[in-house]
């Protein structure tokens, strides 16, 4: 029972520490990484091309990671548990943990919108319900995992995430083997669109968000899986951003391909594809939901200081705050999917590549506490630099295409 769950009061947190294994961690990097990210990637690099895509999943892929380890290090070097909105301010001040914050709403909101609208649409044509209904039945186990905390979430990822991989290994094989991929079709690219994939990329590797999640998840004996966790979770991810559409991609065409790139992907490939893509589709959406509802809650629960993250109270205030906004707004008809995606990538990509390289300085320079782990020449400024202007370039672009100053992408 909830009420049975202690905050150390040595501590001083309302974040309590719990017992994760590699595989958990690693499933809840995949988890959250797979979403809106990967189902949007296809149509986002229609008109940019597969090989660009690749590149940038590449560059965005390595960059993020290694803000992610920032974050680790800043975290292994603070006594107290707190998300990152909290080590911003701890670090960075006020301004840094607004920002931070704003970014974890950002993101998250971008991503559970997808999520509700996408389980919505999937679930209506499974069942024939409405797509409300459908977006219900979704949120049930998506919430109630969430509700029992950060260890049921990490156990419920690494199930389903595993079995997510098997439906991407059959439909990727499926295209070639069948009807095959076009080599037209995976090999054009057109340099003129690449910059406005490069915002794609970075929402798509969403799990930045959850790296505090893993701290606390690892004692110290076991520390050294957290930085194993980030970079197997983060490079399975990247192996799945580029296949799943080169599939869809070198199957359907550029000019064929859907929003939500299983729709187009099941046409192709034949009847039987359609549970098997959609079914694909949902899980993908279920585990992001876990991962990215579970950091966003704790990131409530630590922003605006309650008592304790297992107080039915304020737990429940803060699930609300995560379910119930995505929900509306899914349904209000003012927000585009892939679009959106695109500017929630930009914002937030601009924020963890600034606000990570100066929470790591400081910290090293305060150093509350000897790291049991370390970034090591990873926190080069050559490396913290091009970090900073890569991210901020493909966000300034990204505001430029929206007033159509500079092209879009797709």
């Amino acid at each position: 029972m909830l009420t049975m769950k202690k905050v150390d009061k040595g501590q001083k947190s309302a974040l309590t520490r719990t017992s994760l294994t590699l595989l958990e961690g690693v499933a809840l990097i995949v988890g959250a990484n797979i979403g809106a990210g990967i189902l949007s990637l296809a149509f986002g690099a229609k008109n940019a091309g597969w090989p660009v895509l690749v590149f940038w999943i590449v560059v965005a892929g390595v960059l993020t990671t290694i803000s992610m380890l920032y974050v680790a290090e800043t975290t292994l070097r603070t006594k107290k548990n707190l998300q990152l909105s909290g080590l911003a301010e701890k670090y960075v001040g006020k301004l840094g943990s607004w920002l931070m914050f704003l970014s974890v709403v950002t993101n998250s909101l971008g991503a559970l919108i997808a999520y509700t609208s996408g389980s919505g649409n999937i679930l209506s044509e499974f069942l024939g319900v409405p797509p409300t209904i459908g977006s219900i039945l979704f949120f049930l186990p998506a919430v109630i995992v969430i509700w029992f905390g950060l260890k049921a979430t990490g156990v419920a990822e690494k199930f389903i995430t595993f079995g997510m991989g098997i439906l991407v290994v059959i439909l990727v094989m499926a295209s070639i083997i069948g009807p095959g991929l076009k080599s037209e079709f995976v090999l054009y690219s057109d340099l003129k669109f690449a910059i406005p994939v490069f915002s794609l990329t970075i929402f798509a590797f969403l799990a930045q968000y959850t790296v505090p999640e893993l701290a606390r998840g690892y004692s110290k004996e076991r520390i050294k899986n957290l930085p194993k966790a980030i970079i197997l979770g983060m490079l399975i991810t990247a192996i799945l951003l580029a296949l799943v559409p080169m599939a869809a991609l070198g199957l359907t065409g550029p000019e064929n391909v859907t929003e939500v790139v299983t729709i187009a992907w099941a046409d192709a490939l034949g009847n039987w594809a359609f549970f098997t893509a959609n079914g694909f589709a949902l899980l993908a959406m279920l585990t992001s939901f876990w991962a990215i509802g579970q950091s966003f809650l704790t990131n409530i629960v630590d922003k605006f200081k309650f008592p304790s993250e297992w107080d039915v109270k304020y737990r429940l205030i803060s699930l609300l705050f995560v379910a119930v906004p995505p929900f509306i707004l899914a349904y209000s008809g003012l927000v585009g999917f892939v679009d959106a995606i695109s500017i929630a990538g930009a914002f937030a990509g601009v924020v963890m590549a600034v606000i990570p390289v100066l929470m790591i300085n400081k910290a090293r320079k305060i150093n509350e506490q000897e790291p049991a782990w370390n970034c090591g020449k990873l926190a080069h400024p050559a490396i913290q630099s091009l970090l900073i202007v890569l991210f901020t370039g493909a966000a300034i672009y990204t505001l430029l295409g929206l007033f159509s100053v500079l092209p879009k992408g797709w």
